[in-house]
């Protein structure tokens, strides 16, 4: 069995690209590590995971054709973000925008998210207009509630409201062996179904948050394994996950860290510490069991951002 990795995009334009083309990419996540409601006012959050699949926009410009094109047709949201940018800019002009991505849509892997971010990026680019993290939430939170793949490392992201909650820094690189167990979820629609969280459960999440951002700082991939499973059980009675306890069990088969999940997706998987010497056998395992599982696996592997911790200047944020 093949245990792949997507390389990164190549930087600069696309072979043949003309001149005044502006290229924008983005990064997708695997699931979150922790998503819940704090006890706060609009406390929904989650914390991101990203790994190396990515999203490529190119926007060109061309006042000729008069309108926005996006190509392929039915990335329809990051038309209307490239509307919104054109419409802020001072010369308005008609374009074509290609989205090119292998994040796989509707598992909870935020692909919707790194297309809106790569398009913001590359439209920005093309039309001169600084795009800066906060620019791009106060555009997104207008279309949908989006992962935080907008800023290098693991992230807490307010994805409702679209606001950065604190960046809780980079971890060594894992592993990661994942099954889709089917379908496609819409993230607007997911977002509208009352959370079925108590008081309790909210202290909760509060807890486990100020646990993995210190887990985060010591680079403790044990204990970030387990706020991931513990987070993947407390989510079970919003989107349940019918093989969740056999990834467990997978889980502890092969000695992973623990299991993560799309929280508002299908996909589940096996975290491994990825600087294990056994970490290939472990891998191994783990596909093997998870194909007779679902019948499919795909392999993942996560990032690591050495300057995580510098963001934009602005007021400090709290976990």
């Amino acid at each position: 069995m093949k245990l792949s990795q997507q390389a990164a995009p190549r930087r600069g334009l696309p072979p043949g690209a003309p001149a005044g083309t502006g290229v924008g990419t983005a990064f997708g996540t695997f699931g979150e590590l922790l998503q819940g409601v704090l006890p706060e006012e609009n406390g929904d959050f989650l914390v991101t995971l990203p790994v190396a699949r990515w999203t490529r926009a190119t926007f060109r410009p061309d006042p000729d054709i008069g309108e926005l094109v996006v190509r392929p047709r039915r990335k329809q949201k990051a038309l209307r973000l490239a509307r919104m940018i054109v419409g802020e800019a001072p010369e308005p002009t008609g374009g074509v925008l290609t989205l090119n991505s292998v994040i796989p849509e509707g598992k909870g892997l935020a692909s919707s998210s790194a297309d809106l971010v790569a398009t913001a990026r590359a439209v920005g680019q093309a039309l001169g207009l600084p795009m800066p993290a906060s620019r791009i939430e106060r555009l997104l939170a207008r279309i949908e509630p989006t992962d935080g793949v907008l800023y290098p490392g693991i992230v807490a992201f307010h994805h409702r409201s679209v606001r950065l909650r604190a960046v809780l820094g980079s971890l060594p690189a894992m592993t990661v062996v994942g099954v889709d167990e089917g379908g496609a979820v819409d993230t607007v629609d997911f977002n509208r179904i009352p959370k079925p969280f108590t008081v309790a459960d909210r202290h909760e999440y509060a807890r486990l948050l100020d646990r993995l951002a210190g887990a985060v700082r010591s680079r403790d991939l044990a204990e970030v394994g387990r706020i991931a499973t513990r987070s993947a059980l407390m989510n079970q009675p919003l989107r349940h996950k019918w093989s969740l306890d056999r990834m467990r069990e997978i889980c502890r088969e092969v000695g992973g860290l623990g299991v993560a999940v799309g929280h508002s997706g299908t996909t589940l998987g096996v975290l491994l510490d990825a600087t294990d010497p056994a970490c290939p056998h472990r891998a191994t395992a783990a596909a093997k069991a998870c194909t007779e599982l679902t019948g499919g696996v795909a392999v993942y592997r996560t990032l690591s951002f050495p300057n995580a911790l510098r963001t934009e200047p602005g007021p400090r944020v709290r976990v």
